[in-house]
């Protein structure tokens, strides 16, 4: 039981783990903060927050729980504003869907207070974002990885790793590194072949035409396009070494069916078209299917 979460960012992502805290019965009160005012006072209206902050240090102020769940790019200046009262047993964390940029961020920042910084990184999202949409099942069945640090405190790790089964989620623990190689091969990558992809076609002199014949297949390629710009605008800077590096890759492997193509070889392209269709079939997912935001 925490006596009270301090939730700075109360949108889709600090909304959720409100409502779902409460429904567990694990948090006595919620505080929150949003640069919004009208975020804010609709968070409260909604029930998500028992109370409004007018700053992000101020929904910290007697929180044993702190979840920031705002934009990458806007960690190091939240650790900034709220590094002064956190307390060594207090727990922070945070939501970003990077996690080098983040960690970097609060070794510059939190210094000392260090041990109490938990980086999570929930695998989760709605096709809407904002606080309007928060939702008390957001967590169920997802995975949650976290990324501990050497300095972070045993105990709050073990305390965050409660507090997200207790939501419904999957933990899993893995290095920022990693976290950041993995997500560029199997999010981040991904949504900049949808952003770029759906451009090349709307681009085209008959690019409304071609969409108007548009099916099933086209939809679901492409639906992740359609994702938050300022999200994603932070997120591919933030990892844009791994994204590079699987972009190379893909180029490679694109190259190869390009290559069996040009000489008209149908034999070795199916031979690659088996190969991916084989792999594919035989994946499955840990959990759901992944919604917007859930990157």
């Amino acid at each position: 039981m925490f006596s009270q979460l301090g939730v700075i960012g109360c949108g889709l992502m600090g909304g959720s783990f409100a409502l779902a805290l409460k429904r567990a019965g694990l948090v006595k009160r919620v505080v929150g903060y949003s640069k919004s005012p009208s975020t804010v006072e609709a968070a409260r209206r909604l029930g998500i927050i028992d109370v409004g902050a007018e700053s992000a240090l101020l929904a910290v102020s007697g929180s044993d729980l702190v979840l920031v769940a705002v934009p990458v790019s806007a960690s190091e200046a939240t650790f900034k504003a709220i590094r002064h009262l956190i307390e060594p047993t207090m727990l922070v964390m945070d939501v970003g869907s990077t996690k080098r940029d983040v960690v970097d961020a609060a070794r510059r920042v939190l210094r000392e207070r260090l041990p109490s910084f938990v980086p999570a990184h929930p695998i989760a999202g709605k096709e809407s974002s904002g606080v309007q949409h928060a939702d008390a099942d957001l967590y169920v069945g997802r995975q949650v990885i976290l990324t501990p640090l050497p300095q972070t405190t045993p105990e709050l790790v073990q305390k965050a790793t409660d507090a997200w089964s207790a939501v419904g989620a999957q933990v899993l623990r893995m290095t920022p590194e990693n976290h950041d190689a993995a997500f560029a091969a199997v999010s981040h990558l991904p949504h900049l072949l949808a952003f770029a992809y759906f451009s090349s076609v709307t681009q085209q002199p008959a690019g409304r035409d071609f969409l108007s014949l548009a099916g099933p297949g086209f939809r679901d390629f492409t639906r992740i396009a359609a994702s938050d710009p300022s999200i994603w605008r932070d997120i591919l800077i933030a990892n844009r070494e791994e994204v590079l590096k699987q972009a190379q890759r893909l180029r490679a492997s694109l190259e190869m069916f390009e290559i069996v193509m040009k000489d008209g070889n149908g034999a070795a392209l199916e031979r690659l078209i088996r190969l991916a269709s084989d792999a594919r079939a035989g994946w499955q997912m840990n959990n759901g299917p992944p919604r917007q935001g859930g990157r």
